[in-house]
Order: C-alpha cells, then structure tokens, then sequence
C-alpha cells in the first residue's frame, strides 16, 4: 500500500480566525503540490482528513486535482494533531488492500505515524512541512515500510511548474 503523507498548508492564526482555516500562502502551497501530484500522475483511493478545517481543505484541494471525489473524503479523529499514531495505523490497516491512500494531517502526530511505518517506533525525526508530501510503500503483513520519496513544497512547486 502507498500512503501519502502531507502536513496541512500553513493556516492562518487564532487570532485572525478561530477555526484556522488555510492562509492565502497555505493555498497556494497546497494548489501547487496538489498539481505536482497530478503531474506525478498520483491517484488515491482514499483520502483523510482530521476534522480541523485545514486539513480538510488540503484534502479538497488533493482530491479536485486529482480526481478523487471530493464527498468521499473520509473524515477521522485519527489523524489528528495529538492522536495516537498507533491509532492511525489501526485505521489505516481497515483499508488494508487499497493500492493508494492520502493522509491531510497535523504534526506531531503525522510525523510519528511515519516514524512508526518506517521503523515500528516513534524514534525517528522527521521533518515534515506544511504542504511536502511523503510517500510511504508499507506491508502490513511484512510490518515494514519503505521510504519511496518525500518532496519539499518548494520542489513540488517547481514539479508544478513544468
């Protein structure tokens, strides 16, 4: 199974907005990784989202350009900021024998779920950047992971540019 890993685009403060939604910049990281995922030619067959407006427009912005049905996004407190990465594992192992999925998360817990498919623990750092997407090739009858690529905004953003 491959799964995608993107933090959400950055979003504006509380102060500005209480729900937080994507910044005018959040946007545009997110259009641009989301053409880059269409170039890349990426399809999902399923897409998540926390609950948090954010990660629920960087889902969307995903799912229009690349062709997943935008009221198919699936909705789960298990990819949310604090959540138990362990949590998220056991939910993703539902959809054990899809070919593609795409997680819109939150740090720390995005980060953690990566660690966790790559090494089986949460002691790995990893730098994950609003808008980067990751992906990840894992066996959850071999319980390993493989690192397949993880690209910056900035090199997504040039990837949507060609």
């Amino acid at each position: 199974m491959l799964i995608h890993l993107m933090q959400h685009g950055a979003s504006l403060p509380k102060e500005l907005d209480a729900h937080q939604p994507l910044s005018p910049l959040g946007r545009e990281q997110v259009t641009k990784s989301a053409k880059a995922a269409k170039i890349l030619g990426l399809r999902f067959e399923l897409i998540i989202a926390s609950r948090k407006t954010r990660s629920q427009q960087t889902a969307e912005i995903i799912a229009k350009h690349t062709g997943y049905p935008v009221r198919r996004i699936e909705i789960s407190d298990s990819v949310k900021a604090m959540a138990d990465p362990l949590k998220a594992i056991a939910f993703l192992r539902e959809y054990n024998g899809l070919d593609s999925i795409f997680i819109a998360g939150h740090l720390p817990s995005l980060a953690q779920i990566a660690s966790y498919l790559l090494v089986g623990s949460d002691k790995m750092n990893l730098s994950i950047t609003n808008g980067g997407l990751m992906q990840i090739d894992y066996s959850f009858s071999e319980k390993a992971g493989q690192l397949n690529w993880a690209l910056s905004p900035s090199q997504l953003a040039l990837i949507a540019e060609d």
